[in-house]
């Protein structure tokens, strides 16, 4: 009786699925999150006042590195050839929302590369200003978008259509 979990074998035991017989093919994920801050927090962040320094380019660094890292993070991840991964930033009044894109040519998505890329960009930007500001949070991150593979296209509905959008 074959398993009805993806990753786990007829005996129970967990298993990385087989992608070797898959065509290699253009894949693009987005995610995306947000800090949650004080106002100062947020305007130290955008005047360049954190002591630490720059927050959003370690911050986008750290990100970058955390999708190439992601099958060493997560067990059941296929090691893949990161083609390309973007970290941006938009500073508002109570927060910083982080979008990570990350993009491939290969057998399986890059969704996961790209949360990956996103919660550590924004543990990078708590790191960077807890001296300031403890009491913020990481919340909101999600697959917003993703392209390629079997099941070709999707993007997130918007709740609110303000949210998140561009």
């Amino acid at each position: 009786m074959p398993s009805e979990f993806t990753h786990i074998d007829p005996l129970g035991r967990a298993r990385m699925v087989d992608v070797t017989a898959k065509e290699a093919t253009h894949r693009r994920a987005n995610a995306r999150g947000r800090v949650h801050m004080k106002s100062e927090t947020a305007s130290k962040i955008a005047s360049g006042a954190i002591s630490k320094g720059d927050v959003l380019a370690v911050a986008r660094v750290a990100g970058i590195q955390a999708a190439k890292q992601t099958p060493n993070l997560l067990p059941l991840c296929h090691p893949l050839l990161v083609g390309s991964v973007f970290v941006n930033f938009r500073i508002e009044e109570l927060h910083v929302e982080v979008e990570a894109q990350v993009e491939t040519i290969d057998r399986t998505g890059v969704e996961m590369e790209a949360m990956t890329a996103c919660a550590i960009a924004a543990l990078t930007i708590y790191d960077m200003c807890k001296s300031v500001d403890r009491g913020m949070t990481i919340g909101e991150i999600a697959l917003w978008e993703k392209a390629g593979g079997r099941s070709g296209m999707w993007r997130r509905p918007s709740e609110n259509s303000d949210e998140f959008d561009r």
